[in-house]
């Protein structure tokens, strides 16, 4: 189903580059400016078996994105001052900002390079597990797990299955039930307790991973010093906020951000919600995003920035650069916002 729905996406840009729809459409959906989302910045992997695939682009696709901004005379800028331009009306010229998910360590290695070559700022959302090594990067878990694995047995429900991860499109097929059925768990606990009984079974070390992935607080403390990078919160724990009660998902917000600050020594005046669709980040943690002082919070809604949004700062939209799809042709059907209109039904804000 999720390949499909890949091939379905790939169609659609496909058409609207081809079709040259894209340009006719661009002035009356670009709007004044993009957020664009990234996690993973790092060479192509020769693996056959990569199902988060689409969390991460190579540094030439990101050059590539970079050499198109500038092309359309577009400018690069930070959180603060896309704020800064929204609040105030400043539209004489469209702008886009640069947003990396998580803090992993190949943004310094690989996405901290490129923009440099284009003195280009990027925000990088820290969950404050991740960088004290103890957090849970189940995704990344799960496919460790099945990339080892001839065979996954597993309790869903009642029902004891045996998924066969013999061959690559089987450990797709397997990635893909196990990540549904993951993500669907009611609370952060039972998550909790299946990925790590997945791991202990077939001897994955969560935690080594997280270290291996993300930056540590010393890493992050020389990263942030660069005049270029902005540290904005992902929250605590990396969990689904909206499956939480009140009072979690507030201590989350506020508890990312205070442990970022003091091990960081600067203010953190920018959030992302993890997950960040419908189902993770909703009007109840808009508010709360304002009611912690963030000047402003993303999701991983897609769409385009207009005027509107300067009045729903905690949910601003943003524009997945998504590694299934590294195509230099796909670049200016994204920035001419048909892509993202046509997911939306043509709405320009979607803040409920």
């Amino acid at each position: 189903m999720k390949q499909l729905r890949n091939n379905v996406i790939r169609a659609g840009l496909g058409a609207l580059y081809f079709s040259g729809a894209h340009h006719l459409l661009r002035p009356l959906l670009s709007g004044v400016g993009a957020i664009f989302m990234l996690h993973h910045v790092r060479p192509a992997r020769e693996a056959a078996f990569q199902p988060n695939r689409h969390l991460e682009v190579t540094p030439e696709f990101l050059r590539a994105a970079l050499c198109h901004l500038r092309s359309r005379d577009i400018d690069i800028v930070s959180m603060d001052e896309l704020h800064e331009r929204l609040v105030q009306g400043r539209f004489d010229r469209r702008f886009a900002a640069f947003t990396l998910d998580d803090g992993y360590r190949d943004n310094l290695d690989y996405a901290l390079p490129v923009l440099r070559e284009f003195d280009a700022p990027l925000a990088v959302y820290v969950a404050s597990d991740f960088a004290e090594g103890t957090g849970r990067l189940w995704w990344a878990a799960l496919e460790a797990v099945i990339a080892k694995a001839e065979q996954i047995d597993v309790m869903i429900g009642h029902s004891a299955l045996r998924l066969d991860t013999t061959t690559p499109v089987a450990k797709q097929a397997a990635f893909d039930r196990l990540h549904d059925w993951l993500r669907a768990l009611p609370g952060e606990h039972d998550l909790k307790r299946e990925i790590e009984a997945l791991c202990a079974t077939h001897h994955v070390d969560m935690p080594a991973l997280c270290r291996s992935l993300c930056l540590s607080w010393t890493e992050l403390k020389s990263f942030a010093a660069d005049p270029l990078v902005t540290i904005g919160a992902h929250s605590v724990s990396h969990c689904n906020l909206a499956k939480q009660t009140e009072d979690v998902a507030a201590q989350e917000i506020a508890t990312s951000r205070a442990r970022i600050e003091q091990a960081l020594d600067r203010p953190v005046l920018h959030l992302a919600y993890p997950y960040g669709d419908r189902e993770a980040a909703g009007v109840r943690e808009f508010g709360l995003a304002a009611t912690a002082g963030f000047k402003t919070a993303v999701t991983t809604r897609p769409g385009m920035l207009f005027a509107d949004n300067a009045a729903h700062m905690t949910a601003l939209p943003r524009v997945s650069l998504n590694g299934n799809y590294q195509d230099a042709r796909i670049l200016p059907v994204l920035t001419s916002g048909a892509a993202t209109a046509m997911w939306n039904g043509f709405r320009r804000i979607a803040a409920a």
